[in-house]
């Protein structure tokens, strides 16, 4: 496996919890304490996902989130936090994080999340994928990006772009839950 993952968290003892479980599953692993930090290393380093807790010095997780996503930064980001506020969770989600788990979690899910977030980003890589073309929509996996024949680019979120692409790329198929 061996892909790097970054945790973003002041809480040592989540870093180390979520270090010894992750490496076991044969990710490397790199750790930061503040938001700047984080942006910094995601800047230099390129991991393949962070998990980044959203009440952090600095610069808070939504703000970290909010600026790789402002700057099309394809890594994906799996949110921490304490509170279990929805609209925490919504706020994160829409800002473009693309799973979120609470605090205190279990450190197995923690592998599982991260499992199945980078599982869908392995399509995503596969930038020589030719645009989809279905009626006056065109998906463009490239890209990321929808459009309608008669309108500018479609905004979507991470996930609503991921679904679609996989149903489009399935046309005609039911697929089941663990497919999509």
């Amino acid at each position: 496996m061996n892909e790097l993952i970054l945790l973003v968290d002041d809480e040592p003892s989540i870093i180390q919890l979520s270090r010894l479980y992750l490496e076991r599953e044969g990710f490397q692993i790199q750790s930061v304490n503040d938001g700047e930090a984080a942006l910094e290393s995601i800047s230099r380093e390129q991991p393949a996902l962070v998990v980044l807790d959203v009440m952090l010095p600095k610069l808070d997780g939504f703000e970290v989130c909010r600026r790789l996503r402002a700057f099309n930064s394809a890594t994906a980001i799996l949110m921490l936090t304490a509170r279990d506020e929805d609209i925490d969770k919504i706020l994160g989600l829409e800002l473009g994080a693309d799973d979120y788990l609470t605090k205190p979690f279990n450190p197995r899910e923690l592998v599982a999340r991260v499992k199945a977030i980078l599982r869908r980003g392995e399509r995503k890589q596969d930038v020589d994928s030719a645009p989809i073309h279905i009626g006056d929509l065109t998906i463009d996996p490239a890209r990321r990006e929808v459009r309608r024949a008669s309108s500018p680019t479609l905004d979507l979120r991470t996930q609503e772009f991921d679904l679609l692409l996989t149903l489009a790329e399935h046309r005609g198929l039911v697929l089941s839950r663990e497919q999509i």
